[in-house]
Order: C-alpha cells, then structure tokens, then sequence
C-alpha cells in the first residue's frame, strides 16, 4: 500500500494541538476540571472567552464519562488507544486517580510526537509516572515505549504503518480496547478514514471507540465554521461524516462496527450531574448564551462498539433539560 502524499492541510491540522492544548488550559487554570500534568505541555495560556472555556469543560467530561462506564465493565484489563493525541494527558490523569491499565498507546504526526517525547524526557514527574519497576524505557525522537505507555509517531491514513506502530506499542488485539479521537477523523478524508475502521473492526476482538467531533454542519452556522477553518488553511476532509447524528452513526456501521450511538454536546451537557454543572456555571457568566447553545449543537459523542461488552453503553439525558443557566 503507498503511504499517502503529505497533504498541504497537514501543517494546519498539526496546529490545532496547539489551539486545543492552550483551551484545555485556559478552562483547567479557571478550575472547570481537574488537570495536574497540562501545564507541563502548555505554559502561559490566553484566558478564552466563557462559551469555550465551558464548551471544552463538555468535551472533557463526556468522554471522562465514557471511560468510566469501560472502566466498569472491564476493569484495568484494558487498552487505551488515543489517536490523535497532541498534548492530551489523559494517561497521567488516569495513574494519578490510581489505574494501571494494561496498555495505553497514543498516536499522532511525527512532529507532534516528537515535541510531547522531548517534553516527557525533560521532566520528571512526567517520566516517574511512565516508568514501572523493572520497566525499560526507549526513547526515539518521535516515539518512545515503557511498560504500558507508548508515543509513536504516525500518519493515520497509512494502515500499514498503524500496523506496524501498534505491534511495537505491544499491543494485544485479543483484549477489551477503547479508541478515543478527538476532532481526528474530521480531518482525513473519508476513504482513508473508513480503510481506518474497517481495519480496527476487523482486527480487535472487543473494542469500543469514542469519537469526539463536528455534527449538523450543513446549516448556516455550520458553513461559517467551515469557512473559519478553510481560512486558516484547514479544510475538514471528513466532513461528510458531520452531516448528522445519523451519519456519525452509519460511519461506523458501514466500517464494519457492530452497533454505534451518538449525542450531540446538548445533550452531553445535560447528562452531566446538576450539582456538578452548578458548580462550573458559577465560574463565568455567560454574554453569549446563544453562541454556545450553537456550539454545543453543532459537536456530538459517537460511541462504536465491536463485540457485546460495550454494546449496552448509554448517555443518560435529563429527561426535563434543565436550562444552560446562561440568562
């Protein structure tokens, strides 16, 4: 199989780390959540506005709350495979909080890779928490592998090299495995990202994937996110699969994946426990209300499963849809 032609939009997809990474940020200095290990990524953030201050908040939370009801079902005999990494990290979070899953693998472009290896090598507490007694660690400049972590640099649309990549992270295909992408598979084109799910579908044994990503964008406020992107020299390849819900879904069923659900960030938020999102509303008032109803509108949470393990996982919406808390 030919690798494929570095694309010119690449650049501009590689940047989005940057801009996720410094939102993360900006929201966990605020103290929407939790996040000890960010700022080992991302320094000095600028302060976003409130809508997206909370809007990452959703994001968090929601698959927070995804792998939480994994955890349940399988306990730490699991795999994380994080595609599209960035600075995500989630991997530090989840050994602080005292799991030890079995592997946990994260993939992203060599040159994102590359800066969160030289990140990780140059900082103690980041190392001290991949390292396991008896445990090698082995460190390239793109890629490095320990016990149960593993950072590898790779282009998603080349099977092969994913192939490849995945049997040096040590990965077993037999055991429950939850992939996470978020705002990815929006960013290549969908022959190669469905070659990507046909390939996981066919591959893994038991698996669950997460998608976090653009939905609803033929409307008019869906054009002007485009438009914003195209701008910035960043087309969403993918965006076919953002129709709809019902597109997000199909995606996955025409991929081989046995069954597949999807919430849009509306009701994500409002599955979130009220004390809880009390809590986070009293941080920021909101002047614009209507922009992150919009926002929240126009992201979703698809879940695929293969196997029965994870085929009973739900989203429990308030069924009275309290407001936004945003007059």
């Amino acid at each position: 199989m030919e690798p494929p032609a570095f694309h010119p939009c690449d650049e501009a997809v590689i940047s989005t780390n940057d801009d996720a990474s410094n939102c993360k940020r900006s929201a966990v200095k605020l103290g929407y959540w939790k996040d000890d290990f960010l700022s080992y990524f991302v320094r000095s953030p600028d302060r976003k506005a409130p809508e997206i201050n909370r809007g990452y908040y959703a994001r968090v939370k929601g698959i927070e709350m995804c792998i939480e009801k994994f955890f349940k079902k399988t306990g730490d005999k699991c795999q994380i495979i994080n595609l599209g990494c960035g600075f995500d990290t989630l991997y530090w979070r989840l050994r602080e909080s005292g799991h030890m899953i079995s592997n946990f693998v994260e993939m992203d472009f060599p040159t994102v890779t590359a800066k969160k290896c030289y990140m990780i090598k140059r900082n103690k507490i980041l190392l001290e928490k991949i390292h396991v007694e008896d445990g090698e660690v082995r460190l390239s400049s793109t890629d490095l592998h320990s016990t149960n972590y593993h950072i590898v640099g790779v282009d998603l649309r080349n099977i092969d090299e994913v192939a490849v990549k995945l049997q040096q992270s040590e990965v077993d295909f037999s055991i429950p495995t939850i992939f996470l992408a978020e705002c990815v598979l929006v960013y290549i084109e969908l022959p190669n990202s469905n070659n990507l799910l046909k390939w996981f579908a066919g591959n893994f044994q038991s698996a669950a994937f997460v998608n976090y990503e653009q939905v609803n964008m033929n409307d008019r406020f869906g054009e002007v996110m485009l438009n914003n992107l195209r701008q910035r020299g960043c087309s969403l390849a993918g965006v076919e699969a953002c129709v709809s819900l019902e597109t997000q879904i199909s995606r996955f069923l025409n991929c081989n994946w046995h069954g597949a659900r999807a919430w849009d960030m509306v009701q994500i938020y409002h599955s979130i426990p009220a004390a809880e999102r009390a809590r986070i509303e009293r941080i920021e008032m909101l002047d614009e209300a209507e922009l992150l109803m919009q926002l929240f509108q126009h992201y979703c949470i698809s879940v695929a499963w293969i196997g029965d393990l994870f085929q009973d996982i739900e989203i429990t919406v308030e069924k009275r849809l309290s407001s936004l808390n945003i007059d």
